[in-house]
């Protein structure tokens, strides 16, 4: 919904779709509707590590754990990243303990 500055009266929804692809079209972008900007922000931004609340905020949202629940799907680069993240303390807990290991010549 979107409310004229002007009069106080809601724009129509077509236009304000059509004036959406015609920027899309301008700037090179895929034409995709408002629902899919709204889902892409709040993916993008769970990816991207903003806190929850947050993201439930500017969504307009009053319950975290509605946004949480409709928007936080695990995503492949989600996964890698905690893949590596893991990789990552396993691989300086094995460093960490080759330091302790005192070798003796033979």
């Amino acid at each position: 919904m979107f409310p004229s500055p002007v009069t106080g009266t809601y724009y129509d929804p077509k236009s304000v779709t059509y004036r959406l692809h015609r920027i899309q079209r301008r700037v090179g972008v895929p034409q995709i509707r408002f629902h899919d900007l709204r889902n892409s922000f709040a993916t993008l931004s769970i990816e991207q590590g903003m806190d929850i609340k947050t993201i439930s905020h500017m969504l307009g949202h009053t319950d975290a754990g509605f946004t949480m629940n409709t928007y936080m799907h695990v995503t492949d680069s989600m996964q890698q990243n905690v893949a590596d993240t893991i990789g990552e303390l396993l691989k300086s807990k094995k460093d960490e303990n080759e330091e302790k290991i005192i070798k003796f010549p033979a």
